[in-house]
């Protein structure tokens, strides 16, 4: 792998984005996403994507500069007014973070896929990574879970009005909230909670603090019916690959059903933050932000399992 003395997060970190120094000691941070559709709706579909992009920029700490989209669509196949609805959604949402997109490129494909190339700037005093997590923190959640088992449920025509309003309202809202509230607070280590779900990015967070977690399954919000789309088994792809590669990082409580570990390992798009910072400033995270937000656990000592769930 090229290295570089600019490069302050590259590869090595499995870190949300990249992160190079410039001169002035500003560091710029950029990151990339996309997908194909995980709902029905154009436009839903262009501002989830949109949304997604842009949160690994806010998960460092960052601001985003400017945008540039990222198409494949197979024009021959589906209507340009697709395609223009799914812009449109994208557009939309990073007008809504005061994101400009300023270009893109775009290729004729078997299936729709949209997502953003973000650019954005950190300072060095502010950055966040998703290491440095210490004992004694609490860990706190910004989303509720259950995007993977929805959108699952979406492809498959069995989901209720419900869980697909929840879902969408979800997965487009920006976590430039979250991490508004959180500036002025001594946070120790941030991730978005993505494709590897909440197991699999708390993993990475705790391998790279060097440290373990503590998790309380109770505490865990997830979106309406989700439970009961798995139990019928709904359950995405990437959830049950998520649990497989999880489990020998993780003791569950023997409490703990099946259902339970996979709702756990849920495979997400556009999640929320998970936060490890100090319980004072927790509290005054949670009363800043909301009652999205919830605390699912506290940072322990470094055991033979990264992550412990009763």
């Amino acid at each position: 792998m090229q290295t570089n003395d600019s490069v302050v997060v590259g590869f090595e970190g499995a870190d949300d984005a990249a992160v190079v120094r410039l001169d002035d000691g500003k560091f710029i941070v950029q990151s990339v996403d996309f997908f194909t559709p995980i709902v029905d709706d154009p436009y839903q579909f262009g501002q989830i994507a949109a949304a997604n992009a842009l949160s690994d920029i806010y998960a460092m700490g960052g601001k985003p500069l400017f945008a540039q989209n990222i198409v494949g669509f197979p024009i021959n196949d589906l209507s340009k007014s697709i395609l223009i609805e799914i812009l449109q959604g994208g557009a939309d949402k990073a007008a809504e973070a005061g994101v400009p997109i300023v270009g893109g490129h775009s290729v004729d494909d078997k299936e729709p896929k949209y997502g953003m190339v973000v650019t954005g700037e950190v300072d060095e005093a502010k950055m966040w990574k998703n290491s440095g997590a210490q004992v004694g923190d609490i860990l706190v959640l910004t989303k509720p879970l259950g995007t993977g088992i929805i959108a699952t449920a979406i492809k498959k025509g069995v989901a209720n009005e419900e869980s697909i309003i929840a879902a969408v309202e979800s997965m487009a809202t920006l976590n430039k909230g979250a991490t508004d509230a959180l500036n002025g607070l001594n946070v120790h280590a941030v991730t978005d909670v993505t494709g590897f779900g909440l197991l699999g990015h708390l993993k990475e967070m705790c391998q790279g603090s060097d440290v373990s977690a503590k998790i309380n399954f109770s505490e865990l919000s997830f979106l309406p019916n989700v439970r009961q789309l798995a139990e019928t088994g709904i359950m995405a792809g990437g959830t049950v690959r998520n649990l497989d590669y999880v489990k020998d990082f993780v003791k569950f409580d023997s409490t703990l059903s099946e259902i339970d570990k996979l709702l756990a390992a849920d495979a997400q798009t556009s999640g929320g933050l998970l936060v490890s910072l100090s319980e004072n400033d927790a509290e005054n995270f949670i009363e800043n932000f909301g009652s999205t937000v919830k605390t699912i656990g506290q940072i322990i000592q470094k055991e033979s399992n990264f992550i412990l769930i009763k």
